[in-house]
C-alpha cells in the first residue's frame, strides 16, 4: 500500500489503497473511480491522515502560470498544483503588488480557494476573480465568480456538500495596479516603505520566527479556527479575563485568537505522546516524535474540551483530517 506519510506535512505514518498523481483534467477524470473511497490534494498542508485510508488519494499536478496585462493591472490564470509560495514570489519579483501579504503560506494554488487563505490583514479571497472546476461525478467543468465562491472567514462554497465531487483546475487572481499596501498589523506598520518587496520580506521574517518549518518540525499550520462569539459574549469574558484580546467583525461579533485561548487554558508547550503544542505559537500541533493520528486526536480534543470549559467557546479544527473512511470530525 502507498505511504501518505510523505504526503501531509504533518508526517503522521499512514497508507491508502492506491496513490495517483494527476497532471491535467482527462488524466484526473481517468484516475477517479467511484468504486472507492476517492480523495483529491495538493501538497498536503491543510490535511492530516489520522488512520490509513481505504481509498484512492489523487494529487493535483496541474501546473503553469498565463499572464495578462493592461493599465488596470495584472490577471493571472494558475493551474492548481503550482506551489502558493512560488507563485506569491513570482508576482513581487515581476513588481506586482497584491499578494505579498499571503507569503511564505505552504499548499498548492488549489488550496487557497478552497480554504481562503490569509494572513497579515488580506484573505486570497480578494484577489480571486474566478475559480475553474471539474465536477468529477460527470465530468462537467464550469467556472465560479468570485461572489459565487462565497468566500468567508477560512470558508468557500468548496466546503460545502454540493462541492464533494468538485476539483479545482485553474484559479484566476486580478492584481489591481492601483492597490494600496496592507500594513494593519503592527509588524508592518512599522515599515519605513511598505511596497511589495518590503512586505514580502517582512512576512516571511516573522512567520520563520513564529511557524516551525514543516520540513524540520512536521505540521499542518494552523489546527483551529480564531472562533467569533457574540459581543455580549466576548464581553462577558473581559469581566472574568480583563486582557483578553478581541477583534470586532461586525456589530453584533467579536473574533478571539484561538492561540490566546489555547495559552490561557494551559497547552501551550504541552506534549503528549509525541504530539505537542507548539511552544512559540499554541494555535500549531506538531508531530514531536512519531505521532499516532490517535495521539493526535486526543490532544486536539483534549484542548477543545478545556477551552470550552474554561471560556464557553467551541473550537472548530481549521485542518482537514482524513481517517479510514473519509472526513474526521472533531
Amino acid at each position: 500500500m502507498p505511504d501518505l506519510s510523505q504526503r501531509h506535512t504533518f508526517g503522521i505514518h499512514s497508507q491508502c489503497r492506491e496513490l495517483h498523481e494527476f497532471c491535467s483534467v482527462p488524466q484526473l477524470l481517468a484516475l477517479y473511480t467511484s468504486a472507492a473511497p476517492c480523495y483529491v490534494m495538493g501538497e498536503g498542508s491543510n490535511t492530516i491522515f489520522t488512520d490509513d485510508y481505504d481509498g484512492v488519494v489523487l494529487v493535483n499536478k496541474i501546473t503553469g502560470v498565463e499572464v495578462s496585462q493592461s493599465g488596470d493591472g495584472v490577471r493571472l490564470k494558475v493551474g492548481a498544483g503550482e506551489n502558493w509560495h512560488t507563485l506569491v514570489a513570482f508576482t513581487v519579483e515581476q513588481g506586482w503588488g497584491g499578494l505579498e501579504n499571503l507569503a511564505l503560506i505552504p499548499g498548492s494554488v488549489g488550496a487557497a480557494p478552497i480554504q481562503n487563505i490569509g494572513a497579515y490583514g488580506l484573505e486570497a479571497g480578494e484577489r480571486i476573480a474566478q475559480v475553474d472546476v471539474v465536477d468529477v461525478s460527470n465530468g462537467e467543468l464550469f467556472s465560479l465568480s468570485q461572489s459565487e465562491c462565497e468566500f468567508g472567514y477560512r470558508d468557500s462554497i468548496f466546503k460545502r456538500p454540493r462541492a464533494q465531487h468538485w476539483v479545482v483546475t485553474h484559479v484566476h487572481f486580478w492584481l489591481p495596479a492601483n492597490s494600496k499596501p496592507i500594513t494593519a498589523y503592527a509588524e508592518l506598520a512599522a515599515l519605513d516603505n511598505p511596497g511589495p518587496v518590503a512586505i514580502f520580506n517582512k512576512v516571511i521574517e516573522v512567520r520563520q520566527q513564529k511557524l516551525p518549518d514543516p520540513a524540520v518540525l512536521g505540521n499542518a499550520g494552523s489546527f483551529f479556527k480564531n472562533p467569533t462569539i457574540s459581543g455580549e459574549h466576548y464581553h462577558a469574558l473581559q469581566a472574568i479575563c480583563p486582557t483578553i484580546p478581541g477583534f470586532k467583525v461586525s456589530d453584533e461579533e467579536v473574533k478571539v485568537p484561538a492561540a490566546w485561548l489555547i495559552d490561557q487554558a494551559g497547552f501551550k508547550g504541552v506534549c503528549k505522546d509525541g504530539v505537542c503544542c507548539y511552544q512559540h505559537q499554541p494555535l500549531v500541533l506538531v508531530n514531536q516524535h512519531k505521532a499516532t493520528g490517535k495521539a493526535l486526536l486526543a490532544l486536539a480534543r483534549e484542548i477543545q474540551s478545556k477551552v470550552k470549559e474554561r471560556f464557553g467557546v467551541q473550537l472548530a479544527a481549521e485542518v482537514r483530517l482524513i481517517g479510514k473512511q473519509g472526513r474526521v470530525t472533531l
